[in-house]
């Protein structure tokens, strides 16, 4: 149920409020509602954000078939969603299992994000992303689905839907805890904002400009 914003006169002067909604109920666009597979993730670090990148890699090039776009919070709580989620399948099913990729022959290193974008195939639609600050997640007993959802005033809806493999759920899971945990890394390791300017602290130079 949403809180409705009460009307503002001339007299009441500036004020701000809470506007809290639940997502239960969010809207599914028809472009949306069919969704797209996912054969893998790849999760990146923005400056003020997280970026999900779901792959397809049936096919060459391999293709970025949905971009999510995830404020940090929203983060953990996505983490915290799929462990639940995982944790439950597995009382029910068993084991997840993950996919074990075949051995080369040769060691190889690890790839950078330049050399993995190289080779990947994005179109123009997806280059920008998705924005989502919450997210659903159900599954079957092969299956992952992920609603990612605009929890906007008045209406939440479905920004985008993705399907997962179970093996690869977990994967993903991993990428984002190990993502996560870099994050905070880098939060903790940065260097304390400079203290804001005294309210009576003079400007260097001349004040007024010119006098």
């Amino acid at each position: 149920m949403s809180d409705t914003p009460s009307p503002q006169t001339p007299d009441d002067g500036p004020h701000s409020q809470e506007i809290r909604h639940a997502h239960i109920g969010a809207l599914v666009p028809q472009h949306v509602a069919r969704g797209v597979f996912t054969t893998g993730a790849v999760v990146l670090q923005g400056q003020h954000e997280f970026i999900v990148d779901f792959l397809l890699r049936m096919q060459q090039p391999q293709q970025v078939v949905s971009r999510i776009v995830i404020p940090p919070p929203v983060v953990s709580q996505f983490i915290a969603a799929l462990q639940d989620n995982i944790a439950r399948y597995e009382e029910r099913f068993g084991p997840v299992h993950m996919p074990t990729p075949p051995t080369p022959s040769q060691p190889q290193q690890r790839q950078s994000a330049e050399e993995l974008y190289s080779s990947l195939k994005m179109a123009e639609d997806v280059q920008s992303g998705t924005y989502a600050n919450a997210v659903m997640i159900g599954h079957s007993p092969t299956e992952f689905s992920f609603d990612f959802i605009t929890t906007f005033f008045p209406k939440s809806s479905v920004s985008a839907r993705v399907f997962m493999a179970t093996g690869n759920a977990k994967r993903l899971l991993d990428s984002l805890q190990h993502s996560f945990q870099q994050y905070q890394q880098r939060l903790r390791n940065s260097p304390p904002p400079p203290d804001p300017p005294s309210e009576y602290e003079q400007p260097e130079g001349d004040w007024p400009p010119g006098l």
